[in-house]
């Protein structure tokens, strides 16, 4: 019997504190009111903005020159180091030019020695007195011309190779390979980009702040050096297990958004990150004069907040709020309507109207005075409370 009426009161006490939430209060017979002082405490706050992940160094691939990819040495997703090979273009008409510029430097310098020896052998006879001026001057100069010539069809074979190398597409960076759009036998010209080399050991991560939220930075005293570490929530609604550092900021406006791109970089350690994937930036932080009051005693009414504080002569005043969009689900954090030292109402705000005259009581009575009522009360008022 005595276990049987533990459970009996804990029902009714039950029963009461629900009903002394914000939908109602338990009928203590008078105008008792729980009524609290806003004072402040710290906060853990945190602000979140849609972000874009992009590797450090998103290198697009196209070559400098045309023709049909004759190999192509990589898989998409494939760890490449800088220098490596990556595809191949038919080369046979570039080989030709090589070997054709080849064989002009050949000539250019056969020639140029043949006349490096008939100006020598001149100037031997223009010191015997054999030849005059004029003609050792023609040999010197038809020398220089062979060396002009030589050194012509040198630029012309060094021009050649360099040609020849553009078939051969290398990656200027390290990283991995994107997609590949392209298979074997494609005609492809300095318009295709062949693919895209990321180097993601460390991720560069795009979102943007509104003018607003900058300029409450700056004034604040804050820059890029000492905002805290962020955090990355990723697509499918997890943190990344990585913090990562706000680096760069822009020093230009969107005149159309509004808003200003910041940078912040995360290490990836497991190539977790990919580039082009979505995410929200978590920045975190603390309001240490916070005023955090219970939702319960909020009521809402076309998307406007209301609280009722305690006025003169103990008459309520139904007051508007502003909260911040951040809660934890239990618990506002209001920016504007309450100050410290105010007075509101913590239950029972369903029972009230503005201006009502009210006899505050402390949290703690209000509660004590639920358990008095609830051991009290008869099975039969359980029940029949329990059916209304």
């Amino acid at each position: 019997m005595k276990k049987k009426k533990m459970l009996l009161v804990a029902a009714a006490a039950a029963m009461l504190v629900s009903c002394g939430g914000g939908g109602g209060r338990p009928n203590f017979g008078d105008n008792e009111y729980p009524v609290v002082t806003v004072g402040t405490s710290s906060a853990d706050m945190q602000t979140v903005y849609p972000a874009t992940i992009k590797g450090v160094q998103d290198v697009e691939i196209r070559p400098k020159a045309s023709g049909f990819l004759t190999q192509i040495n990589v898989k998409e997703g494939q760890t490449v180091g800088a220098g490596q090979l990556l595809f191949v273009i038919d080369n046979e008409t570039y080989q030709a030019q090589v070997r054709q510029a080849q064989a002009a430097v050949n000539t250019a310098t056969a020639q140029l020695n043949t006349l490096k020896l008939t100006y020598e052998n001149s100037k031997q006879l223009h010191e015997n007195n054999v030849i005059g001026d004029f003609e050792l001057k023609s040999a010197q100069n038809n020398f220089e011309s062979a060396k002009a010539q030589l050194a012509q069809a040198q630029a012309a074979l060094a021009s050649a190779k360099e040609a020849l190398s553009f078939c051969y597409v290398k990656s200027p960076a390290a990283g991995v390979v994107g997609t590949l759009p392209f298979k074997r036998g494609a005609l492809v010209s300095a318009s295709n980009a062949l693919t895209t080399v990321s180097n993601i050991s460390s991720m560069e991560v795009y979102f943007s702040m509104t003018e607003k939220d900058v300029l409450a930075m700056q004034r604040g005293g804050n820059d890029l050096s000492s905002m805290p570490a962020v955090k990355l929530q990723l697509s499918d609604g997890t943190i990344y297990d990585q913090e990562g550092k706000v680096t760069k900021m822009s020093g230009v406006i969107d005149a159309a958004t509004g808003t200003v791109q910041l940078i912040a970089v995360f290490p990836n350690p497991q190539k977790l990150l990919k580039s082009g994937a979505s995410g929200n930036i978590v920045i975190p932080r603390v309001n240490s004069n916070a005023i955090i009051i219970p939702q319960a005693c909020v009521s809402e009414v076309q998307n406007k907040k209301f609280v009722y504080t305690l006025g003169k002569d103990n008459k309520v005043v139904y007051t508007e709020i502003k909260v911040d969009a951040q809660n934890d689900g239990n618990n506002y954090i209001v920016t504007d309507g309450l100050k410290p030292g105010d007075k509101y109402v913590t239950n029972g705000i369903t029972k009230l109207n503005d201006g009502m005259e009210i006899v505050p009581i402390t949290p703690e009575r209000y509660q004590q005075k639920i358990d008095e009522q609830a051991k009290a009360m008869s099975a039969g008022d359980i029940v029949g409370a329990m059916q209304k």
